[in-house]
This record gives C-alpha cells, sequence and structure tokens, in this order.
C-alpha cells in the first residue's frame, strides 16, 4: 500500500472510532430509550386494536390512570357499553341523537365547552331532564397539556362549571375529558386535585369533519367491528351519520348483547 492511501484509510479508521465513542457516551448519558410514550409526557390518547372483540392497549395502562381518577375503559366480560357525546357547537344532530337515546333508555355523559352552554341552552336542560350527565370538556377547548399554571387549569374548568349551574341550576358533575385528548401527568394530577374523573375513550371514529362525514357503512364497520366489553364509546354530537345511524346502531349493539349504562357505574366499579 502506498504511503498516502496507507495515511487516509488510518484517519477514517480514525474518524469512525471517534465518532462510535461520541454516539456510546451519549446514549449512555441519556439512558435507554423509550419504546413508548410514558405518563409524565405531553401526548395524545391514543389505541392499538389487537384483537376483534376485545378491549384495546391505551398508550397509557388504566391501573396506572386510575392514580389520578382516569379511565379508558371498564376491565370487565361483561357486555356493557358507556356512551359519550364531545359537543364544541351544535349544528342540528343533537335532538336526533337524544330521542334515539331516549327510545333506548340509555344513559350517556356529554362532554360540553362553552359555546355550546351559550348557544344552546334549551338543549343542554333537556339533557339533564332526560338522566344525562354533563361533563367538562373546558370553556374554550384549548390544548390544555400545554397549559402548567394550575390556576389557568383551574380556570378553563370553574368558568364551564359556572355557565353550567347559570343554565340550570345545578351543580356540574365533576368528570373531565381532555379537548382532543391531549393530556400530561400534570393534567391529570389537577384535576384529580380538584376533585375531577377524568375520561378519554376505547372506541372512536373520525366523525367530527363537518364536511366530509363518514357514510353508514363505514361508521357500522368501525362501531360494530371494534365494539368490547366494557367499552367508553366516544362519538361527535355534531355528527350528521351520528344523529341519522344513532336508533340502528344502539339496536345493532342490543342485539350483539349489549346494554349501556352510565360514567358513575363505571368509576363504582373495583
Amino acid at each position: 500500500m502506498k504511503p498516502l492511501i496507507r495515511k487516509k484509510t488510518t484517519l477514517w479508521l480514525l474518524c469512525l472510532v471517534l465518532a462510535y465513542l461520541a454516539g456510546y457516551s451519549l446514549a449512555f448519558l441519556a439512558g435507554p430509550a423509550q419504546a413508548e410514550p410514558i405518563l409524565g409526557e405531553v401526548s395524545n390518547w391514543g389505541l392499538s386494536f389487537q384483537e376483534k372483540g376485545k378491549a384495546p392497549v391505551g398508550n397509557a395502562e388504566a391501573d396506572e390512570l386510575k392514580k389520578y381518577n382516569a379511565y379508558y375503559v371498564d376491565d370487565t366480560e361483561e357486555k356493557v357499553i358507556y356512551l359519550t357525546f364531545d359537543a364544541g357547537y351544535e349544528n342540528g344532530n343533537t335532538a336526533a341523537i337524544l330521542d334515539a337515546l331516549k327510545k333506548h333508555q340509555a344513559p350517556a355523559a356529554f362532554f360540553l365547552v362553552g359555546n355550546y352552554m351559550e348557544t344552546s341552552p334549551d338543549l343542554v336542560k333537556r339533557m339533564v331532564e332526560e338522566g344525562h350527565t354533563v361533563g367538562n370538556h373546558t370553556f374554550h377547548h384549548p390544548d390544555m397539556a400545554q397549559i402548567s399554571e394550575k390556576s389557568a387549569f383551574e380556570k378553563e374548568l370553574t368558568d364551564l362549571e359556572a355557565l353550567f349551574e347559570q343554565t340550570t341550576g345545578r351543580t356540574m358533575t365533576k368528570f373531565y375529558r381532555p379537548p382532543q385528548g391531549k393530556y400530561s401527568e400534570a393534567n391529570l394530577q389537577m384535576a384529580k386535585d380538584m376533585g375531577y374523573s377524568t375520561f378519554f375513550w376505547s372506541l372512536a371514529y373520525v366523525d367530527w369533519y363537518e364536511n366530509d362525514q363518514p357514510t353508514k357503512e363505514e361508521a357500522f364497520e368501525k362501531l360494530l367491528g371494534r365494539i368490547h366489553p366494557g367499552a367508553v364509546v366516544l362519538l361527535h354530537s355534531t355528527s350528521k351519520t351520528n344523529g341519522e345511524i344513532l336508533d340502528e346502531l344502539l339496536t345493532r349493539w342490543e342485539e350483539m348483547g349489549y346494554r349501556f349504562d352510565s360514567l358513575e357505574h363505571l368509576i363504582q366499579t373495583p
């Protein structure tokens, strides 16, 4: 080997060794890599469906969530469904949803924001009068995981509590759903400190785009195919599809052997 080539080869090998050592040092200082999101990080709620007819795996374990009075599924083999609806605004579909729930005597939880209560007080009153729970989806629907100041976090919930009491004359049930499913361990602790239970979900589908609604067939494929014992189902009351199919959907679930229960009963289970 010529001296010049030998010199270049030696320098190249030296660079490789130094790069390896530098990478090893950084990895050592950083610690082991996290394969999945951990509860302390800011995260979006997510699910992994692994077996038909079985509850999905969430990106935080149910037992870990319970430390913060937070839930996403009922750990049961009983065919029970917990219906929940998120409502940021009213566009004419909630009445049909309430009609279907009443027909099937199915309790539900409606997680509302300030705009909904301000613009649709009569529907809020109807929810309460027909035995449904109205939960807290915050006043302004912000990304709550980005709010680290306790007073600001609390204000989003207490402002809605005050509006609910003004609207209905009743005290709001302390059930909270994080907007967009964005959360952090600090958020969950702040909600717990306020006396709230936090609810995620174990079944949902893309039903929130007002101008791009799923077909009936697409909705049934997801909602019938992925139902499971103890499911906390998230639907949006803004969905025209949901308004049109809910009566038939509840009938189909009943034919599969399911019944409907309230979130109050979910948190009472051991």
